[in-house]
């Protein structure tokens, strides 16, 4: 017999918390029944309007009319606000209609239960059963919400506005309408000649900057690892200590002083250089020297960060291994390349992945060192050290070009996933797991 379940699914389906009241749960049916109203009196008078607001993004501009002898300001629709409030009232449709369905296959399986000769649980047992036996989805229900409202609503927005003419001067509301012009933006940066060639070049740069950020700081801090764990090296602390300040300052600190330490006309390197009778270097102010100054600072700040991560892992490595390769003759160096390096790629190898994709939006470097100069006059709106992602910084707060840093964030977020999951699946760390246990 399915008569009861069969009943209570249907009658939840007409009236959200019926099949509750059918199966004799009154307090949990009432509880749906005002959820179900809440979400209706919500929705009902939004709902069209949100949907008619991303469809359309507004038909009419706001606009100055004379009113006798004075003028008015007529306010017309907001194409942004929008599109914002259609993701808002769309994310809310799906909290409720998943507390629909759940509404449903609760009715279900307690009619099922009553199909199966089994009691109900009455609102006391159904809580604690919540509460005890589901605890962790209970307690991340509200995070999720914050993720759903604050994380993923922004991210559609930002992928929203990569399908528009978002951008100034001619589009900028509320003066002007936005429109949806599906992948233009996208054929624009690269197609179009003043775009694309921007675009290649910083994407050539950013690469180069990646591997070259990432490969420095990785072996040097390997190198300075194994150089303060060697043998026989006395004072071990202080150098760790000292290694490890560029690390523990700020990093915008750090920043700032060795921007005025590379400084070209009044920087002390370039003056010592003046004291010795040879002539400075344009640290920041030339384009190849630019590049050269960033990757050296970055080796500054990250090889601190590299070298205690294998300080940990070489106080794993078991001694026996060196021990046993020393007893089969096998010298320092075949020690290293046998023993110690495969040990560090193996546990560094996801946070090798991580630094790569972390210094692809290495904002901070390029930022407070060169701010993506010096100008490169071909570039729309970058500079010769410019990343994607402080080029994208300066479409959007600078030049006020929505669309096309949208879809310059979207080819980011493809380039920097594609690359960690290939990375992440080939590394030995994610098909040997069991390697070191």
């Amino acid at each position: 017999m399915k008569r009861h379940r069969i009943t209570a699914a249907v009658l939840s389906i007409v009236l959200q918390g019926l099949g509750q009241l059918y199966n004799r749960q009154w307090l949990k049916g009432i509880i749906f029944m005002l959820v179900q109203g809440l979400g209706l009196y919500y929705l009902i008078p939004r709902l069209g309007g949100a949907l008619w607001g991303l469809a359309t993004l507004g038909e009419t501009t706001q606009k100055f009319v004379k009113v006798g002898k004075a003028t008015q300001l007529v306010k017309g629709d907001h194409s942004i606000f929008l599109m914002l409030n259609g993701i808002i009232v769309l994310l809310v449709f799906i909290v409720f209609a998943i507390i629909y369905a759940s509404n449903i296959y609760d009715a279900y399986q307690n009619g099922k239960k009553r199909d199966e000769g089994k009691r109900v649980p009455n609102f006391v047992e159904s809580w604690r059963n919540v509460t005890v036996h589901h605890f962790p989805y209970f307690l991340l229900f509200i995070p999720v919400l914050g993720v759903l409202f604050f994380t993923i609503m922004p991210i559609l927005f930002s992928i929203m506005l990569a399908f528009t003419n978002y951008s100034a001067p001619n589009h900028i509301p509320p003066a002007k309408l936005v429109d949806w012009v599906g992948f233009q933006s996208f054929i624009d940066l690269l197609q179009m000649k003043s775009w694309s060639k921007t675009f290649y070049g910083v994407l050539v740069w950013t690469i180069i900057w990646a591997i070259l950020a990432t490969v420095t700081c990785y072996f040097g801090g390997i190198l300075v690892a194994l150089l303060v764990e060697s043998k026989g090296i006395r004072f071990k602390k202080l150098w760790r200590t000292l290694f490890i300040i560029p690390y523990a300052i700020p990093q915008l600190i750090s920043l700032l002083i060795l921007r005025n330490i590379f400084n070209a006309k009044f920087g002390p390197i370039n003056q010592y250089f003046a004291y010795f009778g040879l002539d400075g270097l344009p640290w920041l102010t030339d384009p190849f020297w630019a590049k050269v100054t960033l990757v050296l600072v970055n080796m500054w700040i990250g090889i601190p960060v590299s070298m205690l991560l294998v300080m940990g892992v070489l106080t794993a490595i078991p001694r026996d291994l060196y021990e046993a390769a020393e007893v089969d003759g096998a010298s320092r160096r075949q020690q290293f390349r046998i023993i110690t390096m495969p040990y560090i790629l193996f546990a560094t190898a996801p946070i090798l992945i991580m630094q790569f994709a972390g210094n692809i939006n290495n904002f901070n470097v390029i930022y407070l060192m060169t701010g993506g100069g010096p100008a490169k006059g071909e570039y729309q709106f970058a500079g010769s050290t410019d990343l994607l992602v402080t080029w994208l910084f300066n479409l959007t707060l600078v030049n006020n070009k929505y669309n096309m840093s949208a879809a310059i964030g979207i080819l980011i977020f493809i380039m920097i996933a594609g690359i960690s999951i290939w990375s992440f699946r080939r590394s030995k760390s994610f098909k040997e797991e069991d390697m070191l246990s």
